[in-house]
């Protein structure tokens, strides 16, 4: 009954607008379809973040949720002399058998790091020297990305593992020590990366979806999402990407 009222209206409003101008009907039935189906903004209708410090002050950031996804799925690979950036938590919470750790940072003051060295010129750090390098949410504040991936390669054992997230979604960073440059995405990753490591030694994946995106930008924590929501994934609205390249 509720179809053939709803077929019912359809016709008469198409018919209606049938005589209309062209330009004037469409604006009209593009005003009906939001009529129709309304969207809720409620808390989100601001032009500032519910959050501006990418939801720490709420609970766990959502990027930090699918980061330490992929890290859990790739934990194997985490072993034997591992280097990461900026201290070492990732390698302590996620390595298995690893054998040394190692932290490499740009900042001479950083009292965790073991090597000092900006990524995209990292020529004193010798060839094949690491089992695996964790470098999670870092390319962005590097403007020669391709230098710095080439030396992700050249730095890591053959076989070594380069485990790899970066934004596709994100506020940009208001930081005097960096500068932010870049948002990636599968396709760009699959280039930069496939281009060094070789296609097949590549695996590229995005995560999150457009609510989810939205919600980071808002500053939401994930805790504010269910988990249904935080585990669809829609390649279109990725707010991560991630890569895992073999050498």
């Amino acid at each position: 009954m509720r179809t053939n009222l709803g077929s019912s209206v359809e016709t008469v409003v198409n018919r209606f607008l049938s005589h209309l101008p062209a330009d004037h009907a469409n604006r009209l039935r593009l005003r009906l379809r939001r009529l129709s189906r309304p969207a809720r903004l409620g808390s989100l209708r601001r032009t500032s973040p519910i959050s501006d410090d990418f939801g720490y002050d709420r609970g766990s950031p959502i990027d930090r949720y699918y980061i330490e996804q992929f890290l859990a799925d790739r934990r194997k690979d985490i072993h034997g002399r591992v280097l990461e950036v900026k201290d070492r938590t990732y390698t302590n919470r996620f390595g298995v058998g690893v054998t040394q750790r190692d932290v490499i940072d740009i900042n001479p003051q950083n009292p965790h790091a073991t090597i000092i060295a900006n990524l995209a010129a990292a020529n004193d750090v010798p060839d094949g020297t690491f089992d695996c390098f964790i470098l999670t949410q870092t390319l962005q504040f590097i403007y020669d990305t391709y230098a710095a991936v080439a030396h992700a390669h050249r730095i890591l054992k053959s076989p070594g593992t380069l485990l790899v997230t970066v934004p596709a979604v994100s506020a940009i960073v208001n930081d005097s020590e960096l500068t932010d440059y870049w948002r990636f995405t599968p396709a760009s990753c699959s280039e930069i990366f496939g281009g060094v490591f070789g296609h097949a030694a590549v695996r590229v994946r995005a995560y999150g979806n457009v609510l989810t995106s939205i919600a980071f930008l808002a500053g939401l924590a994930c805790e504010e999402l269910t988990r249904d929501e935080l585990e669809t994934h829609d390649d279109r609205f990725s707010l991560i990407v991630s890569v895992c390249a073999v050498k």
